[in-house]
């Protein structure tokens, strides 16, 4: 008889973690799956199983919570608490994962466990910081793999996963650990509304109600011709499970992106035709860092220094990388103020019976990053490859499916009303 696991689930309920649960739950070699969140409770499964935890309380009050599990075998670790403050958010989520891991000692509950895969991402080269050396390798010069110089803001990653690497060290190395850098996330997670999809569809939704139809690209013409990569929620829990049990990825750090290369350029005239609108032939016309026409733009400065700046020399470009910027043609945050944009949403809302929380909640300012930034964002897959990883996801597909999921959830409208068919 197959050995059978438990897994425990932290973010259940969030874009990543909610996948995670969903793979588990159709694994066959996982009996129990536990998961574990602040207030909301998730799946409705009957191998799943739901516990409330405070990730901000202490050790012993963790441990009082987690009385009620018994030992997993196998760890996914996908909460984590956003601050604007760089080193505050360092100081909550290295607590949050330091307690956690001292109330399953605590417990007795560390003793079954085999494997612990923590959650990271591509912040880890630094890309909100600006342009990064492309293509991103795990194992690139430490310099830009871990921006640690004395100028540059904390990282809540690298706090984790050093607390992580102790606990594994001071438990005689007993379990293993995976970390996971998965770039900017398509997926769906109810009541979840940090969500790249999210903020797409309820733009291209209402630019096709507005006048001529007219889906403008909200960011600028170098990321519209930019290359980056993607990644799937589902390709990212589909890893995990895969790193839960390789051999070979014990103790290992991974990038986790779907393996095709896209571009704005490519995918943007795909949702415009989904959603029946339509792309202006000229949609660039007004000239660097000017407005769309008709609208208000935003421009902000990144760090002095993009990560790439560290091996420039290295790379015989010294003094070729400058600091970086964000820019919108159309500032996203101001249009959904508009009074014809608001007055288009609520037709919308009204004639579909949608949900009036995924507009409130929609996150602009994460948009204006990830349509606004001016430089490839490419990571490659290689280092999985060689250890056996063979996972890939078509990016538009997947943008696809997940919009599919947030019209049945009545966060975005039916396509097929919008524009009399449905592009599956």
């Amino acid at each position: 008889m197959a050995k059978m696991y438990t897994a425990l689930v932290t973010g259940a309920t969030g874009i990543t973690g909610s996948a995670i649960v969903d793979a588990l739950i159709n694994s066959p070699q996982y009996s129990e799956v536990y998961t574990l969140s602040r207030s909301q409770k998730g799946s409705t499964h009957p191998k799943v199983k739901h516990a409330t935890l405070d990730f901000q309380a202490s050790a012993d009050d963790m441990a009082k919570s987690l009385t009620q599990i018994p030992p997993p075998t196998h760890i996914y670790f996908c909460a984590y608490l956003a601050n604007s403050d760089e080193g505050e958010a360092s100081r909550i989520n290295g607590a949050m994962l330091s307690n956690f891991l001292s109330a399953l000692v605590k417990t007795g509950q560390i003793v079954e466990l085999q494997h612990f895969v923590l959650t990271c991402g591509l912040k880890q080269y630094g890309v909100h910081q600006g342009q990064p050396k492309s293509p991103i390798f795990e194992d690139d010069d430490a310099s830009i793999v871990w921006l640690e110089q004395d100028d540059r803001p904390p990282n809540f990653y690298y706090t984790q996963q050093r607390i992580l690497e102790k606990a594994a060290e001071d438990a005689g190395n007993k379990w293993s650990w995976s970390t996971t850098y998965p770039s900017d996330v398509i997926g769906f997670a109810r009541a979840n509304f940090m969500n790249l999809a999210t903020g797409i569809g309820l733009y291209a939704a209402v630019s096709k109600e507005l006048k001529d139809s007219q889906l403008v690209f909200p960011g600028n013409k170098n990321n519209y011709c930019s290359l980056s990569t993607w990644t799937s929620s589902r390709l990212h829990a589909d890893f995990c499970l895969w790193a839960g049990k390789a051999p070979n990825a014990k103790n290992q750090r991974f990038n986790v992106v779907n393996g095709d290369t896209q571009s704005w350029q490519d995918l943007w005239p795909r949702i415009a035709a989904r959603f029946g609108c339509q792309v202006p032939e000229r949609m660039f016309q007004a000239g660097e860092r000017e407005p769309y026409p008709g609208y208000e733009s935003i421009n902000l400065k990144l760090h002095e220094r993009p990560p790439v700046a560290e091996v420039e020399s290295k790379m015989g470009m010294r003094g070729e990388f400058k600091q970086s910027e964000l820019f919108c043609q159309i500032d996203l945050a101001k249009w959904a103020k508009r009074p014809e944009v608001i007055k288009a949403w609520e037709g919308l809302r009204d004639r579909y019976g949608l949900e009036q929380a995924a507009w409130d909640n929609a996150t602009w300012g994460f948009l204006t990053f990830t349509l606004g930034r001016e430089y490839n964002l490419v990571a490659s897959m290689s280092k999985a490859r060689r250890m056996g990883w063979t996972g890939y996801a078509d990016t538009w597909e997947e943008f696809q499916h997940t919009f599919r999921q947030l019209e049945q959830a009545k966060m975005l409208p039916p396509v097929a009303d919008l524009k009399g068919m449905h592009n599956t």
